[in-house]
């Protein structure tokens, strides 16, 4: 049974679904010049519930030196914030205004949804 289906009915209610493009991460390309490009792949259209981060979600933060806007994001299936063992960057997230997030930080993750803290990125 997939409970989360069921509260984000309730939760759209008072707070609507936005429809979001995900790009995941495939590592990283090397460059003519050597430097490592982040690689997405192709964009995948998504609902997502956003909200402001919380206390507890900013002390679970504390400590790993984030600057910038920050969103609490729900969505269902899996994101993935940077996982340097398989050399990955962290999916990208854009909004209908425009403005494109990074996953920064995988908050919660379970077998129906995500709760990821994404990060505005300049230029977006």
């Amino acid at each position: 049974m997939n409970l989360h289906a069921a509260a984000m009915g309730a939760i759209a209610a008072i707070n609507p679904l936005v429809n979001v493009t995900v790009q995941f991460s495939t590592g990283d390309a090397i460059a003519a010049d050597g430097k490592p490009v982040p690689s997405y792949a192709a964009p995948v259209g998504m609902q997502a519930q956003i909200q402001p981060l919380t206390a507890r979600d900013l002390r679970q933060m504390d400590g790993i030196n984030l600057n910038g806007t920050e969103r609490a994001i729900y969505l269902s299936g899996a994101l993935n914030g940077v996982v340097r063992v398989s050399g990955k960057g962290g999916d990208l997230i854009a909004f209908p205004d425009g403005s494109i997030y990074l996953t920064t930080l995988v908050l919660e993750q379970w077998p129906d949804w995500v709760k990821v803290v994404a990060t505005l990125q300049n230029g977006a």
